[in-house]
């Protein structure tokens, strides 16, 4: 399952461009989940941000190493880095910090699936882009109606789990950044889908791990059934898009 360390989740690949701080927040408050409350603010000790800001560094220069088409160089770069993710205890605001970690996740994908629809010629891949726009764009209504309802003073920047801390914290653009994996697809040539398949893989197989950590730790209903939607759905377009590169490109 999901192995506990370091940060919230440093994953990321290769050709990692900031698209913007869409869902940023200030990385110099975080929140203190001792006492179950998103708000608590406890001191950022000297230092925390500066290793953060380390092993963010020292994760893209191992997927700076790859290609976004060379699928086994990105999956053995980024591999320890997938298994570095902490979702954080089933406390009080678990279900807060997985929701979201899933809504900039979700985001990501769909601006993978939006370079898609630019720049991809085939009838199979468009389809995919447009189904995973539409559902995930679905799936972040929901989530964000869940969160309006069950933390209603819970901060608007999306907070994260700093597990040497032991509290929330605001998410900085860097980890936003990270977990929506932003990556440049490159131009519409004959490589494209290559280059989009693999990325979308890695991307999936990420919130399918999430949502297995869901299934182990929150009790509410609505979120089990969530994460057996994005399981479901997501290992479908996996198996999918492996069978594509199978037989499109012979890998």
């Amino acid at each position: 399952m999901i192995r506990r360390n370091t940060l919230f989740w440093g994953i990321a690949v290769a050709g990692l461009l900031p698209l913007g701080g869409l869902l940023g927040g200030c990385a110099e408050e975080p929140q203190d989940t001792a006492t179950g409350d998103p708000n608590a603010v406890t001191e950022d000790p000297e230092g925390m941000m500066n290793g953060h800001e380390g092993m963010m560094e020292d994760h893209d220069g191992m997927m700076h190493g790859c290609i976004v088409d060379d699928h086994e160089c990105m999956m053995e770069a980024h591999g320890d880095m997938m298994h570095d993710m902490d979702l954080g205890p089933a406390d009080a605001t678990y279900d807060l910090r997985f929701i979201d970690a899933m809504i900039v996740h979700h985001e990501g994908a769909i601006v993978m699936a939006e370079a898609a629809l630019e720049n991809s010629e085939r009838d199979e891949i468009i389809q995919l882009a447009t189904e995973i726009i539409s559902e995930q764009e679905r799936e972040i209504a929901q989530m964000q109606e869940w969160r309006e309802v069950w933390y209603p003073d819970a901060p608007e920047e999306p907070v994260m789990y700093h597990e040497e801390m032991g509290h929330d914290m605001a998410m900085s653009e860097e980890m936003a950044a990270a977990m929506r994996m932003d990556m440049d697809l490159g131009p519409a040539d004959e490589e494209f889908d290559l280059r989009f398949i693999n990325a979308m893989i890695l991307h999936h197989e990420a919130a399918v791990e999430m949502a297995e950590d869901l299934k182990e730790k929150s009790d509410r209903t609505e979120m089990q059934d969530l994460a057996d939607d994005i399981i479901t759905a997501q290992q479908a377009e996996i198996d999918q898009m492996e069978a594509w590169r199978e037989e499109w490109y012979d890998l």
